[in-house]
């Protein structure tokens, strides 16, 4: 049987009195890969927000099958949350990511971001500030701090609204090796490319419905999105677009 890693039960959250969430019940387990989708203000963003620890739940439960995977998930936020414009080389970018609470020095911490690098394939721009990076390669980056502690848990925040689509399909392809010892939630619009690389799904739209298997129909997203949607294929990955309405 999977290894639970986390576990929310009847979860209801939200902020200023305001519930965005109710009634949320999801559990990740050890190397699953799901896929959160929702209509804009549905509250993707507060779940990961609970995830992380940085609301607390109205009420309902958020437990961590190990009380230190807290300290362990690794977060790739979104691109409007960088600032490319500050003075800040990729190096410094990845070695920010390490969790203050890890008892490891100076050539310790040089090793662990020398492997990250290396495995993320940015070696040459190591000594490059932000601010010259293309799409991909500042995703790389932010995927690199994202990991240098070796997570239990990966969450990735709309990374499609940054990728250089030159880089897509090696990223997602980057994701599912990585999902071999890491289980990840991937938040995304990109509905098509979800489908494609993720185990299950998850469409949180107020409250939170799940979805065995990533083998979702237009009726199912029309359900839980409550807005009708069209199923176009095109190349390697299938694009869900909305209908007018």
């Amino acid at each position: 049987m999977n290894e639970l890693l986390l576990d929310i039960k009847n979860m209801n959250a939200g902020y200023d009195g305001k519930i965005v969430l109710k009634d949320v019940s999801l559990q990740v387990y050890k190397q699953d890969f799901i896929g959160i989708i929702g209509p804009n203000g549905g509250g993707k963003t507060t779940l990961v927000k609970v995830i992380l620890g940085l609301i607390k739940p109205l009420s309902g439960a958020i437990r961590f099958a190990d009380k230190d995977l807290k300290m362990q998930i690794g977060y790739m936020p979104q691109t409007n949350s960088i600032d490319k414009k500050f003075p800040i080389l990729v190096s410094e970018v990845i070695a920010s990511g390490l969790s203050p609470d890890r008892n490891i020095n100076k050539l310790q911490k040089q090793e662990r971001i020398r492997e990250i690098v290396d495995e993320m394939g940015i070696e040459a721009i190591r000594h490059t500030p932000i601010g010259e990076l293309s799409g991909g390669q500042l995703q790389r980056t932010l995927l690199a701090r994202a990991l240098i502690n070796r997570p239990e848990l990966l969450i990735l925040d709309e990374p499609d609204s940054y990728v250089d689509k030159r880089f897509e399909l090696h990223f997602y392809k980057l994701l599912q090796r990585i999902n071999q010892k890491t289980a990840i939630i991937l938040v995304s619009h990109d509905i098509g490319t979800l489908l494609s690389t993720v185990k299950n799904i998850a469409c949180v739209n107020e409250t939170l419905h799940y979805h065995s298997g990533s083998d979702i129909d237009a009726h199912w997203l029309e359900e839980h999105f409550e807005c009708p949607f069209d199923i176009i294929g095109h190349g390697d990955f299938p694009h869900r677009i909305l209908k007018t309405h």
